[in-house]
């Protein structure tokens, strides 16, 4: 599979089967966040990229195997509405399917009528915004040099107008960057505007493209969450309803790989056949439990496993 990966477990979607249109890591930011690293190709110039026959046809495929799959989500390793085609792709897709269409974006291209046309198929948008004053947008989420915070937030106001579906804001808040209460304050200010059915409250949890960004505690985040008003919620962990033995399958694969060497993530996703976004999940889960470890050469990341879990250690 090229374009379609999971279904995964999310913590705010249930099992979401994602929908990866945009080469690894092409997006509009370059946000110090990010579970994927930093960003390979920053732009803002729109693409096919990829024949929308060949995403739905591996997509059908999935489909057919009748999987517990409670959104398909258009996500991965870029920013999806730099994919010219994605409005095309969304209406083919709710042809075929019954299930709910997600689209997971930075929000960046919506002052775009075009881009906001596009995604007037999807039953739920979920566009983010981690800060409302240029110098904190710039530098959490490093934009693309014509990008401008309140450019953007009259995009997102459009969306909120003409879409019909449902519009979840998800605010990301880095430790020291967009927790201050100047921020938080102009935040609510300005979500009140926008108007989204739900807002969630987000923070680091996953290993993130820049050491020095750092998560919130669960208590800060509370406090946060005080201040801005009921309308917000902190997203909790997501609880599985089954355990995936696909899961235990995949994560004793990896094991296999980084106790012979140290890999890349795209040496895993080749090797297991898997799509990379759906490999940096088991990788995320491996490391919170101290199985594997990361180290940096040359600019690129490999994963190995821990020295007391080596063959022979004790």
């Amino acid at each position: 599979m090229n374009y379609i990966f999971g279904p995964v477990p999310s913590r705010r979607l249930g099992f979401s089967l994602g929908v990866d249109i945009v080469p690894f890591k092409t997006c509009t930011l370059d946000c110090v966040y990010c579970q994927l690293g930093r960003t390979i190709r920053k732009t803002v110039k729109r693409g096919g990229f990829v024949a929308p026959k060949d995403i739905l046809h591996e997509l059908s495929y999935v489909l057919d195997q009748r999987q517990s799959i409670d959104y398909i989500t258009f996500s991965g390793s870029g920013e999806p509405t730099l994919n010219s085609n994605i409005g095309e792709i969304i209406k083919t897709v709710k042809g075929i399917t019954d299930t709910p269409v997600a689209v997971i974006t930075n929000g960046t291209l919506l002052y775009q009528k075009g881009v906001r046309n596009a995604l007037r198929n999807a039953d739920l948008v979920i566009p983010s915004l981690d800060a409302v004053t240029q110098e904190v947008f710039e530098r959490i989420n490093r934009p693309h040099g014509s990008l401008e915070v309140d450019r953007i937030i009259d995009g997102l106001k459009s969306f909120s107008r003409e879409f019909n579906g449902e519009i979840w804001l998800e605010i990301m808040f880095v430790k020291g960057q967009n927790d201050h209460l100047d921020e938080v304050e102009k935040i609510k200010t300005m979500v009140s505007e926008i108007d989204p059915k739900k807002i969630q409250l987000n923070t680091v949890v996953r290993p993130p493209a820049e050491s020095s960004a750092e998560g919130l505690s669960v208590e800060e985040l509370q406090a946060i969450e005080t201040i801005l008003g009921e309308k917000y919620s902190v997203i909790e962990e997501f609880q599985k309803k089954e355990q995936d033995t696909n899961e235990t399958d995949i994560k004793s694969a990896i094991l296999n790989l980084v106790r012979r060497r140290s890999v890349t993530l795209p040496d895993i996703s080749s090797s297991l056949g898997i799509h990379m976004n759906e490999a940096i999940k088991y990788l995320n889960d491996l490391q919170k439990q101290k199985i594997i470890k990361i180290i940096v050469h040359d600019g690129q990341d490999y994963y190995m496993q821990m020295d007391e879990f080596q063959e022979g250690s004790h």
